[in-house]
C-alpha cells in the first residue's frame, strides 16, 4: 500500500459505505473470485489523473494492483477518445469497485483537463494558476490532487492555513485596519496573511499598513494595470474573479504573480470514461 492510499482509505471506507458494501454478505461471499480482464475505455479527450484514488479503491478491497510499477506510466497524460488501459482483477473485486473507482477517476480527470487548458493557455507568461475552497464536499483533497496534476498549483487547503481577510471580516471589524490588527494579533509566527482588496483606494491603505499579499478581486484590466504601477519590492498579486478560459489573455498582466479560479473544481467539465469486464479467453 502506498502512503497515498494510506492516506485516503478512511475516505474510501466512506465511499464503500455510501455504496451499502456491507448490506449482502450472501451476495459479497458469492460472486466469482476468477481473474477478468478489466478494460478503462477513454470515450472523450482527457487529461487523465486520479489513478492512485482508482487503484487505491480495487485493493481496498482486496485486490494488490501496483500504481508504481503498472499505473503510473498512465497519469498525468493527455489521452484521445477511443484509447484503452487494460489490467487484470479478480471478478468479484471488478465488479464490486467499478463505480467508486470510476467516479473518483472521473471527477479527478475532469478537474485537472480543465485545469490543463487554463496552463496551458497562460504558459507563455509567468503567472501561476492557482484553484480555490470551492470543491465537492468530501473530495477536496482529490480535487486539489487533480489541479496539481493538471499543472495548476493548490491555495489554502483550509480557512486556517493562511489567514485571508476577506469583506465579511472587514464588515465585522469595521475595516480593514482592525480586521488587520486581529490577524496579526494571532500569534502564528510562520502563517501568512492575505487581504482581499476590492479598490486602488483599499490596495493604498494595504500598503500603508505594509501588507505583502494581496488578492485583487474583480478588479478591471485596466485597475490591474493601475495596481501594478503601485506594486512594491516583497509584494504579491493574485487576482481572482471572473476569469474564464474566453477572457483569460486579458487577466495575463506582467506583475501579476498569480490568478484563482474557483471554476477548476467547481466547473470543470464532465469527460467520459468506463470500465468494461471481460473473461480471461474470450476474444
Amino acid at each position: 500500500m502506498t502512503l497515498l492510499e494510506k492516506a485516503i482509505e478512511a475516505d474510501l471506507e466512506r465511499f464503500f459505505e455510501e455504496d451499502d458494501l456491507k448490506g449482502n454478505a450472501f451476495y459479497w461471499r458469492e460472486l466469482p473470485q476468477s481473474l477478468v480482464e478489466c478494460q478503462l475505455k477513454i470515450k472523450s479527450d482527457a487529461f487523465l489523473s486520479g489513478l492512485p484514488y482508482f487503484v487505491g479503491a480495487f485493493n481496498y478491497l482486496g485486490a494488490k494492483l501496483s500504481y508504481d510499477d503498472y499505473f503510473f506510466k498512465y497519469e498525468g497524460k493527455n489521452y484521445t477518445k477511443g484509447e484503452v488501459i487494460t489490467f487484470q482483477l479478480p471478478f468479484s473485486i471488478a465488479l464490486t469497485g467499478e463505480r467508486v473507482a470510476l467516479n473518483l477517476l472521473q471527477r479527478s480527470t475532469a478537474v485537472s483537463t480543465h485545469t490543463q487548458r487554463f496552463v496551458e493557455k497562460s504558459s507563455h507568461s509567468n503567472i501561476r494558476i492557482l484553484d480555490t475552497r470551492k470543491t465537492t464536499p468530501g473530495l477536496r483533497s482529490l480535487e486539489k490532487y487533480a489541479v496539481r496534476v493538471g499543472g495548476g498549483h493548490n491555495h489554502r487547503f483550509s480557512q486556517a492555513d493562511v489567514w485571508m481577510i476577506k469583506d465579511n471580516h472587514k464588515t465585522y471589524f469595521g475595516g480593514l485596519r482592525p480586521a488587520w490588527d486581529f490577524f496579526k494579533n494571532m500569534q502564528t509566527h510562520y502563517q501568512n496573511i492575505v487581504v482581499e482588496i476590492h479598490s486602488i483606494d483599499e490596495l493604498q491603505l494595504a500598503k500603508e499598513l505594509k501588507i505583502n499579499h494581496l488578492m485583487l478581486d474583480n478588479f478591471s484590466v485596466a485597475d490591474l494595470k493601475k495596481a501594478v504601477e503601485l506594486k512594491s519590492a516583497g509584494m504579491t498579486y493574485e487576482i481572482s474573479g471572473g476569469v474564464t478560459l474566453l477572457n483569460l489573455e486579458q487577466y495575463l498582466v506582467e506583475g501579476i504573480d498569480a490568478i484563482s479560479i474557483g471554476a477548476l473544481t467547481h466547473s470543470a467539465p464532465h469527460v467520459d470514461l468506463s470500465m468494461k469486464i471481460k473473461a480471461l479467453g474470450i476474444i
